[in-house]
């Protein structure tokens, strides 16, 4: 195979006079380091925010969807991590499974009831910090008006400045699990033969 180089001079005389220069990528400004965490109020990042959740269907499958464009408030003080607190409001009615027959049904009363209970909550009530980096959030969550405790197995993702053309802001993130019950918050539509645990992963972005 040929290669073709062109002469640096000949660049220069191609672009005008302007000399191009190759720029190196610029590293991802979010960073594993907890030390970069900074207290204060941040909110939740609805376009980077999502709510994974899986579930068993006759034994045949392991089905998934997702609920996007979260909204709520996180307040903490890294020297103080059990005062933290959150808030989150997921609107249900932005659940997406890929089907959509599946996403109609879901929004039927056999499940979310969307047309009553447009929207989820959870509120925490508690943290326990597990290790350098991780967390056990507990709180009340609310599905169809009804409310049960439940609690985050949380882990911090990272945190940095974002750049610039991306709103300059301060940014942190978690990821946590929690697996819940469907028929505890009124959505029992075919239990046994689809599973009743609902796993739940919770990709979480905060801005200050």
């Amino acid at each position: 195979m040929k290669k073709y180089l062109i002469p640096a001079a000949a660049l220069v005389a191609l672009t005008g006079g302007t000399v191009l220069i190759a720029q190196a990528p610029m590293a991802a400004p979010g960073t594993k380091d907890a030390t970069k965490v900074t207290g204060g109020s941040y909110t939740v990042d609805p376009g980077h925010t999502q709510i994974v959740f899986a579930y068993d269907h006759m034994g045949f499958s392991n089905n998934m969807g997702v609920i996007s464009e979260s909204t709520g408030t996180l307040t903490l003080d890294p020297k103080n991590p059990t005062a933290a607190k959150v808030s989150i409001d997921v609107p249900v009615t932005n659940i997406r499974t890929g089907i959509a027959k599946l996403d109609e049904h879901l929004a039927k009363p056999d499940f979310f009831d969307t047309a009553k209970f447009p929207k989820a909550t959870f509120v925490s009530t508690g943290v326990k910090p597990d290790g350098a980096t991780g967390a056990d959030i507990m709180g009340n969550l609310t599905i169809k008006g009804i409310t049960k405790p439940v609690t985050l197995d949380a882990e911090f993702y990272g945190a940095g400045k974002a750049p610039a053309m991306a709103g300059g802001k301060e940014n942190i993130g978690f990821v946590a699990t929690t697996t819940i019950k469907r028929s505890d918050f009124g959505m029992g539509y075919g239990v046994p033969m689809v599973g009743d645990a609902i796993e739940l992963k919770i990709i979480a972005a905060f801005q200050k």
